[in-house]
């Protein structure tokens, strides 16, 4: 039985110029997570990921800690009742 969800989240903290969204879709794609990726101009970063619940909480652990280059400071999850479908992961810009 397939557990998939999708969440809404935004990170803030040092996570723009610094590889940041690179390194969220690369763990996206290893733990076959679909959505997308996205700075916004408050210096924030938002996200929408789906997948298996499991794969999500270890995405999400990687997201905290960031690519050695970044730092979340601040970090918020909203479960999305109603998601769009995605087949892959994107950068959008």
């Amino acid at each position: 039985m397939s557990n998939k969800k999708t969440f809404y989240i935004t990170v803030s903290g040092k996570v723009q110029g610094v590889g940041f969204r690179y390194f969220i879709r690369e763990k996206a794609l290893e733990y076959s997570l679909t959505g997308w990726v996205k700075n916004l101009p408050d210096r924030t970063v938002e996200i929408e990921v789906k997948g298996e619940t499991s794969n999500i909480e270890v995405f999400i652990d990687f997201l905290k800690i960031g690519n050695g280059y970044s730092r979340v400071d601040k970090f918020h999850k909203t479960e999305i009742t109603n998601p769009r479908s995605y087949h892959s992961f994107q950068i959008k810009y």
